[in-house]
Formats: C-alpha cells, structure tokens, sequence
C-alpha cells in the first residue's frame, strides 16, 4: 500500500515537471520570435513625388486608395507638356511682329557729289522725258492765277515750264521748272537722293533756309530751300528731287520754284501754292500722305496745270484736295483759312499751247 502510494507520487511529480518544462519552452518561443509587421503602402512616396513635379496638381485625398496614387503622376506628367506647347506658341507671334515695322535706316546728307555725279559714277544713264505720251507717273503741277504754261523754255530737258509773266520785274520772270528723268542702272534710291542737297549748296553765295529728307507720296525725296546770286540778282529758291519707282523702272523728278528776292513776299501765295500741292504718284495706286514743305507759308487759290493725260486724270481724286492741309503745320504759316489751293486744281483745264506767250526770257 505503502508502495503504491508512492508510485503515485513519484508520477505525479513527473507529470508536473514536465508541464513545467513545456511551459518554459513555450514563454521562451513567444518571447523570442516577434510578429514580422505588414509592409507599409507605397501610396505616401507617390503622392510626394507627384506634388514636387507638379505644383498646381491638387493633394491625395486622405485615405484614398492605393490606385489613386498610380494614375496621378499620368496626368502630372501630361500637364506639363500641354502648357508649353501653348505659351512658346502665342509669344513668338507676337514677337515675329516687330520686324515688319523695323524703321528704314535713315542715310545722312551728302556733303560732296551732286545727283549727276553720283549716277555718273554708278554707270547709271538719264533719259530725259517728254510730258507728251507720258504715262508711267501721274504728275501735279498747280496753276495759279495769272501763270501760263511756257511752251518753249530755255531749260535743258524740262518737261514742263510754268511763269508768271504778268508778275515779272526787269531782272527775272517767276517760274517753275518740272525735269524728268528715267533711270537705268542699278543704284540705291536713298543712297542717291541724299546728295540732293549738293547742287544747291554749290550755287553762288548759297544761303540754305529749310531743307527735309522725309519721303514724299512714299518715295525717297530731298528738298531744300534758300537764297542764291545770279549776276546782279539775288534769287529765292525752293528745289526738291523725287525717286519715284513705276513697275520695274524708276525716275527723277525735280521740281524748281524760283524767284528774285524782291518778289518774295508778292508771290508767296503762288509758289507755296505750287510747292505744296505738287504730287508725284503711280497710276493706279493709292497716294501716301505728303507732308507739307518746310516754313511753308499760307497757298493762295490756284488752278491746275496738268502736265501730262494721266496728271488731268488724277486732279480731281479725293486725296489730292485734302492733302493740303498739313500746310498749316509749320509755324510760318499766316492764313490757314487759305489752305485750298488744289480744291481749285478740278476747276482749271491745261491752257493751250498755241495760245500761250512768248518763251521765258530768263532762268
């Protein structure tokens, strides 16, 4: 009995040293091999790099599923490609608009060389026209009161002759003297006109009082106007050149105003009536704005002297009468409310020739 109680005992406590022993094991394993945590989602690194390229993008909502994140940059990656196409696009066109209006270079006066010189030197030829049968210009040439067409001027290669006998003292006939040249060769029209003012300067005892290298009707031009010695005479003069270009061919047109000192200020009304509503145009085109002469003064109404089939023509259009009015401009003008000399240009035909006064009897 004694025995078996002992038996009992003796498994017993073997039982239970192993529960010990089972029980350690499992604690230990526990303790020792920690749970492996879930990877962590990739949506946060996505959405950074996202904003970082694309500033304007708008921020990942919070909690937003993890595709959302993966179509974002797609379209990231498209916003910045469509912005640049449209912003290089509009910018250059309006850059590219500056060189249309790029001023023409502006060529200084000629201190040396007259007009002739110069196309001499340049191989270019002047073939002197003819009012009759000339059609490649239309030329104005106003006829004030009391003038006449002079039909056999003593001016080398002049096209048209206009004086003003009545008003002609002893010493010299008022006048204007249109010259025509056709030029062949090649040359550089603004190069040319700036030795415009080279002839006049060379005129005894030469006093300039205005001169202007603006274009006129759209054409390279020079004027100048002053005082000079002829013999016994002192003369006021006005002389521009025009290089008008018709089609394929250009010509010289110059116009010569010409009076003695002392019939300035009887005839001012005549000849700034002719200097100011002279026109030089090309058949068919619309007229550029002609800017008045320098220190023009008041013009006095005055009829037309057409100079050729195509000048009668163009006498009546609009933008002759109009452009006048720039006259009042300069600031020796006296009477503004003058300033109609070519309205009174479409009232006047060309006077016969066979009915006109003996020849001009002075320059």
């Amino acid at each position: 009995m004694t025995r078996i109680a002992r038996n009992w005992r003796v498994l017993i406590g073997t039982a239970a040293a192993g529960s010990a022993v089972f029980v350690g094991f499992t604690g230990a394993s526990a303790s020792a091999e920690p749970v492996v945590p879930a990877p962590p989602a990739p949506a946060p690194a996505t959405v950074t790099q996202t904003v970082t390229v694309t500033p304007q993008a708008a921020p990942a909502a919070a909690g937003a599923p993890a595709a959302a994140p993966a179509a974002t940059p797609a379209v990231a990656a498209a916003a910045p490609a469509a912005a640049p196409a449209v912003a290089p696009a509009a910018v250059p066109a309006a850059v590219s608009a500056a060189p249309a209006v790029t001023p023409t270079p502006v060529i200084p006066p000629a201190t040396s060389g007259t007009l002739a010189e110069f196309f001499k030197d340049k191989g270019v030829a002047l073939e002197p026209q003819k009012a009759t049968g000339f059609t490649a210009l239309n030329l104005v040439l106003p006829m004030p009161t009391g003038w006449s067409m002079v039909p056999d001027p003593n001016v080398p290669n002049a096209f048209t002759v206009i004086a003003d006998r009545n008003g002609a003292d002893a010493f010299y006939t008022p006048n204007a003297q249109l010259i025509v040249y056709k030029l062949i060769g090649d040359f550089d029209p603004r190069e040319a006109i700036s030795h415009g003012y080279v002839e006049s300067q060379q005129l005894p005892v030469w006093q300039s009082t205005s001169a202007s290298m603006a274009d006129f009707g759209g054409f390279p031009s020079s004027v100048i106007s002053g005082t000079y010695r002829e013999g016994d005479v002192t003369l006021n003069t006005s002389r521009r050149h025009v290089i008008a270009t018709s089609g394929e061919d250009r010509y010289l047109v110059s116009l010569f105003v010409t009076t003695s000192a002392n019939q300035v200020v009887a005839t001012a009304a005549a000849t700034d009536g002719i200097i100011n509503g002279f026109r030089v145009t090309v058949p068919g085109a619309t007229p550029a704005p002609v800017a008045a002469a320098p220190a023009a003064t008041a013009v006095a109404p005055a009829a037309a002297a057409p100079v050729t089939d195509a000048a009668a023509q163009a006498v009546p259009a609009p933008a002759v009468a109009p452009a006048p009015a720039a006259v009042t401009a300069p600031a020796a003008v006296t009477a503004p409310a003058a300033v109609a000399a070519p309205a009174a240009v479409t009232a006047v035909a060309a006077p016969s020739v066979a009915a006109l006064p003996p020849a001009l009897p002075a320059r």
